[in-house]
């Protein structure tokens, strides 16, 4: 398990070409090997402008490999205050390629998810650029209400899709844990972009499957409200998903928006929304 930044109570970011404005953010991350994994094939970043989490896949040290490759390449990339879509990608396609070099670590079979959001400017404006491969997600919490962000890449997701089987289905479905898309495989990445609006009072958590196996939506959306502070909510949400079995690795990183250059005016803007085509 490889972990990238830490816990920040308070980061300010200056949006360029527009005087003052300014966007701050808390954040926290935590991760659990669990209780039934010898083994934590999680990694996460947390590092402002990206705070992304990757579920390794392939056993032991082997996921573990292919998941700190995907970080690290991202890692590279907060050099600077806000990203774009082509250097994420790019990131991703030199992490394939560590894990085609990564001889004793690597084989065919093996591979990551990767889910986070990163500080974008759209013709000047700061936005969300959200961004996944595979079955970990992000989610969206203010005023109340939850809202997925990502779409999951998995089997069951496609069942779903068509109609064939229902949302309560899902949650225990058999093949709950076979997913359509990875990065890996020698195989060039394929990630979902979406772009969001940065609300202030909005609070986003990036997480791996071991959390969403042990919680359902209220569960999280009841924790992301609970929480006193980013920290706090990681905490809580670790805390459940590990006391309702922590069958899996899980990886959480919670981030909180609190201020924008709109807020003074705008704190009431409507949840965030999809802005951006998905791939």
């Amino acid at each position: 398990m490889t972990q990238i930044g830490r816990s920040n109570r308070r980061h300010t970011v200056a949006v360029p070409g527009a005087e003052d404005a300014r966007i701050s953010l808390a954040w926290a991350a935590l991760s659990d090997k669990g209780y039934r994994r010898s083994v934590n094939e999680d990694s996460l970043l947390a590092r402002s402008p990206i705070f992304a989490v990757a579920d390794g896949m392939g056993g032991h040290t082997a996921g573990d490999f292919a998941s700190t490759a995907v970080v690290t390449r991202l890692a590279e990339q907060v050099s600077t205050d806000f990203v774009t879509e082509s250097s994420l990608t790019s990131a991703l396609r030199s992490a394939v390629d560590d894990m085609g070099r990564g001889v004793g670590h690597t084989d065919l079979g093996t591979g990551t998810t990767v889910t986070g959001l990163a500080l974008t400017l759209v013709d000047g404006s700061p936005y969300w650029l959200v961004f996944n491969i595979g079955d970990s997600r992000v989610y969206s919490y203010r005023d109340g209400t939850l809202e997925q962000l990502t779409v999951d890449h998995s089997i069951v997701q496609e069942l779903l899709d068509a109609g064939a089987i229902t949302p309560a289905e899902a949650e225990v479905h058999p093949h709950s844990n076979v997913i359509t898309r990875a990065v890996g495989f020698n195989e060039d990445p394929v990630p979902d972009y979406f772009l969001f609006p940065i609300v202030a009072g909005s609070r986003l958590l990036v997480c791996s499957d071991g959390l969403t196996k042990e919680l359902t939506e209220h569960g999280i959306r009841y924790f992301l409200g609970e929480g006193s502070s980013p920290l706090d909510a990681a905490q809580q949400l670790m805390d459940a998903a590990l006391g309702n079995g922590g069958r899996d690795n899980v990886t959480v990183v919670v981030v909180d928006v609190l201020a924008t250059p709109e807020s003074g005016s705008h704190r009431g803007d409507a949840s965030p929304r999809r802005a951006a085509r998905r791939h």
